[in-house]
């Protein structure tokens, strides 16, 4: 039996330079066979995409953060945490007038926007669009929620406006305005059909 079968059968336990030579030739690191974390390639780091690599510089990757945008009674994640990133390629963001640095998506939870956008569809967010301007889906804060809705301005207020029609309309006194914080506008919606 050859000294690696014995390994393999663990009748013997390799020496640290054996692990390292073979670790070295399969261009594995060698903090990952003794940790289990981190990158497994030799060389190669587990930050964000990497946009060096030949063909990435076309595309922009915007952050999905684990906060849930509620679509209905309302939730917000405290803490939230960059789940993974979503990319774009730089000429279609441009393209909409979008910023890369300024974007980034979240979740819906909840079926207040149904039939437009359903729980679990992720939404990307424009943060530079914080002021009401004409028909679109806003992303909001108040009373410590978030929410994806339609703003409209009106003489008493500001009116939040749900597509489903089993949640009635929220006005927001012109004397409670500064309570509502408009985060961003949605600008791209998908789900999973």
């Amino acid at each position: 039996m050859s000294t690696f079968h014995r390994w393999l059968a663990g009748d013997s336990i390799p020496a640290l330079d054996s692990i390292a030579r073979l670790a070295q030739g399969a261009g594995v690191s060698l903090d990952w066979v003794a940790t289990g974390e981190g990158s497994m390639q030799l060389g190669k780091s587990d930050s964000i995409p990497n946009t060096e690599v030949l063909g990435m510089e076309d595309y922009a990757f915007v952050p999905l953060y684990d906060a849930q945008c509620s679509a209905g009674d309302g939730a917000w994640n405290e803490g939230c945490r960059v789940l993974t990133h979503i990319s774009f390629t730089r000429y279609s963001l441009r393209k909409q007038g979008l910023t890369p640095d300024h974007l980034s998506a979240i979740r819906i939870d909840g079926d207040s926007m149904e039939p437009i956008l359903h729980s679990g569809d992720t939404v990307l967010i424009d943060h530079t669009r914080t002021a009401i301007e004409g028909e679109g889906i806003y992303i909001l804060r108040l009373d410590g929620h978030l929410y994806a809705k339609r703003l409209q301005r009106n003489f008493d207020g500001v009116s939040i406006i749900s597509t489903n029609k089993e949640y009635r309309e929220v006005v927001v006194p012109r004397d409670r305005l500064n309570e509502l914080e408009i985060v961003g506008r949605a600008v791209w919606a998908a789900g999973w059909l």
